[in-house]
This record gives C-alpha cells, structure tokens and sequence, in this order.
C-alpha cells in the first residue's frame, strides 16, 4: 500500500479521485461556503470582505486563504482586491473620472486606491486608459474547476486548478502580455463557458472562440499542429514532430505540447506515445483518458446514427 500526504500527489500519481469524498471537487462544485463566498464577492465586488466578516458567516479566514490560493494562486484577499482593480479599471477604460472610480471602489483617499491600483496593474490609474489586464474566471466541468484567462484579443490561458503549472503559467502570462492577472470576464470567456460546456455535452467537436498562444516560433508551430489533429484521434510524439517539419525531435514536440496553457481547445490530450500509452498530461492520466474516451464515444455514437437503419438495408 501507497500513502500520499496530499490528494493531489496521490492524483499525479495516477490515481482517480475519490467520487464519495470528492477530493477535488471533480465534478466542478466548490464547497458550499466557498460559492457562498464567490456568490457574495460577485454580488457587491467593491465590498471589503474583511476577517471578522468571514467569521460571521461562520467561514474561517484560513481556510478561505488556503482555499483561494490553492484554487486561484492567490489568497483571498488578494483576490478581492484583483477583482475590484479589474472592475476600476474597465470604468476607467470606459471614461470615468478617477474621482468617481476611487469613491466607487471603496476607496476614500486617491493615495490609497493610487497604491492598490499600482500593485496590482504595475501602473498609475491616470496611465492606465490603454492598459492590459488578463482577465481570469473558474469555468466549472466534469472534471473539476479549471482556470481560463482571456486578453481583448482571446483567450489565453485555460487549466485545470489543480495543475502543478498553473502559477508558473500566470508567470508566463505577466510577461508575455507585461500586465496583471486579474478576476474577471470579458466576452471571450462568455464564448469559451459556452462553448466549454457544449463540447463536455458532446454537441461542439471544434472550438470557436479566439486564441492568443504567444510563445517561441517553435512552439507556435507545435500548438497549431495541435490544433489540426481532428476530433476523437490522436497521434504519437513522433508523428507530430513529423507534421510541424521536426522529425527528429519528438522530445522537443513533447516539451512544447506540456507548455501548452489551453488546454481541451488546443488538444494536446490527442498526443500519445508510439506504443500507443498515453503518456504524460499536466491535468493527470485519469483526465486525459476521460477526454479520449468521450470524444471517442460521441465520434462513434454518431457513425451509428448516421448508418442506415435495418429496415432500409432489406429494403423495407
């Protein structure tokens, strides 16, 4: 027997997830008091939620602190505080003066909402009317909360929560795109929830909403490869490196398919090894199984629709 200190070692271990005490919350649910806590941040976002507050709704603070930081990459407060920040920034964005932002915000001096507004987007409020933020929500799927992030242009980023990469992703996100990472949503993310939940539905085989993958030329090259291996197959390593004009490095196509940050919509899931194994998968095996079988499952259920019935063979 095999002990782990947490679920989520057992899990890259390549063990499923318990389905009585949903370790993971792998049917997307969070915990009861911490949708009360999101349902409350979302209902008033300019409210400060401070400890005594969470007590009194019978939450403790460090538990919410841990939750959110193992959830989002941040505590719960910092949370908050991006979530308001991305708020004051789209009113900016949309003409507002900064007095009517600050009071709004639950701000009462221009230094103080000056100094949050700094911390979080790297900028002075005043400068900020042509910012860049990454606007990130929990999408919730069969498979657990996974994060998806978006700029004006698309989508950037979509993980499983629990994923060992995700904060080295939002690392990558500050930088590639030199802005914050904040809660929020934009359009983009509307069409992916959409679009996410119609393919976990088994009614969309191809992704729509517009992607933003910016990365090394190599790379880029890899991830679009990604993209062309159609619905319910899958390719070896090998065959992939040879379709983005690599033959000889399969390993490099490897590395690349892990850095992926889109996961499900650019489907490095379809990649497998040439023994037909399936390899490594940053969201776990038990995941990438599950998404091969169920597009595999929907791809075969409607060949057998689309066959003529028995009447229409005799001739009936």
């Amino acid at each position: 027997m095999t002990f782990y200190p947490t679920a989520r070692e057992a899990l890259f271990a390549g063990y499923r997830p318990c389905k009585r005490c949903r370790p993971l919350e792998v049917d997307g649910r969070p915990p009861e008091w911490a949708a009360k806590l999101l349902r409350a941040v979302e209902a008033n976002p300019e409210e400060r939620i401070r400890d005594a507050d969470l007590r009194a709704m019978d939450i403790d603070p460090a538990r919410a602190r841990r939750w959110f930081h193992r959830q989002y990459g941040m505590t719960f407060q910092a949370y908050c505080r991006g979530r308001r920040m991305g708020d004051a920034l789209q009113s900016i964005r949309e003409g507002e003066s900064l007095d009517e932002v600050a009071l709004g915000h639950g701000y009462e001096s221009h230094s103080g909402f000056r100094d949050a507004f700094r911390k979080t987007h790297g900028i002075t409020p005043g400068g900020s009317r042509s910012a860049l933020c990454v606007w990130t929500r929990m999408l919730e799927t069969p498979l657990g909360p996974m994060v998806a992030g978006a700029v004006p242009e698309g989508v950037c980023l979509l993980e499983f929560s629990d994923r060992r990469m995700l904060e080295v992703q939002f690392t990558t996100l500050r930088r590639r795109f030199r802005c914050a990472v904040v809660p929020g949503s934009n359009p983009h993310l509307e069409q992916l929830a959409e679009e996410l939940a119609e393919y976990f539905a088994g009614t969309l085989r191809r992704f729509q909403v517009p992607r933003v993958v910016p990365g090394t030329p190599f790379q880029e090259k890899v991830w679009m490869g990604l993209g062309r291996i159609p619905y319910g197959e899958t390719r070896s390593y090998e065959q992939l490196a040879r379709e983005v004009g690599l033959p000889r490095g399969p390993r490099a196509v490897g590395r690349a398919n892990g850095l992926n940050r889109i996961a499900i919509v650019i489907p490095c899931h379809r990649v497998i090894t040439k023994g037909g194994t399936l390899g490594g998968y940053g969201g776990g095996i038990w995941r990438k199984e599950w998404l091969l079988a169920h597009e595999q499952t929907i791809l075969a259920g409607s060949k057998r629709s689309a066959a003529p019935g028995l009447s229409e063979r005799r001739g009936e």
